[in-house]
């Protein structure tokens, strides 16, 4: 997948596009059924998509004015403006979420090119990746919706850089292995993969299983026995 900001822009806007598909095929009821994700409402994922568009439009903001906007003003206004927000009609909840994909579109649209290299103090990384960050939102949140969309419905290049993230960002306590997705050619490693399982499969089951939306039953592990138990992504 590209790294270029303005690529990504137009695979949110598809993505974007697919989630709202869902949700409007939804019946109204839903709102209030669990998710995939414990403790959360379809109501609480939608709402969390909204609110985490406008997030991310606030980094955009930042790098593009040099005034400090953070995500979010705290952790708790975070959690409480979801709950606020999951028990709306399903009809306000579509509507939030396009008109903060709008907001988000909008100023990633009004970036000039100096602005993408703003380092952001919040997150470390250039304002370059906010468009991967949003991308992964909807992406993952899409499937945690418990609908229609699955992981086997992720675009190829998003699953393969969503794999390698995960790899990349394993901690010293991820259990040690080594993975080979069909048709990449070298592995991608956990740890000290010396002696460590050879987990195989298709990029997205490989990618959906670290993040948690899989059980990795279509994964292969060698020496044969049970699939490590993958650290918690967050």
């Amino acid at each position: 997948m590209t790294m270029d900001p303005l690529v990504l822009l137009t695979d949110v806007d598809r993505a974007t596009e697919e989630l709202l598909r869902t949700a409007e095929g939804l019946d109204p009821a839903a709102i209030s059924a669990p998710s995939l994700l414990p403790g959360w409402t379809i109501g609480h994922v939608l709402t969390h998509v909204a609110r985490n568009a406008d997030a991310q439009t606030n980094l955009f903001t930042w790098a593009r004015t040099g005034v400090e906007t953070p995500m979010y003003p705290s952790p708790e206004a975070r959690v409480a403006g979801i709950e606020a927000g999951a028990a709306r009609p399903l009809r306000e909840q579509i509507a939030d979420i396009r008109a903060s994909h709008e907001r988000f579109a909008d100023a990633g649209a009004a970036m000039p090119a100096e602005a993408w290299t703003f380092r952001l103090p919040a997150t470390g990384q250039l304002a370059a990746a906010v468009p991967w960050a949003r991308l992964r939102e909807v992406e993952v949140h899409h499937v945690d919706l418990g609908r229609r969309y699955t992981p086997t419905d992720w675009p190829e290049g998003f699953a393969l850089r969503l794999l390698r993230e995960i790899v990349n960002g394993a901690g010293p306590d991820a259990p040690p292995m080594l993975l080979r997705p069909y048709g990449v050619e070298h592995p991608l490693r956990i740890g000290d993969a010396t002696e460590a399982p050879v987990v195989g499969g298709p990029t997205r089951s490989l990618a959906a299983w670290l993040a948690g939306r899989a059980d990795g039953a279509d994964l292969t592990v060698s020496p044969d026995g049970e699939l490590p138990t993958p650290a918690t992504w967050k």
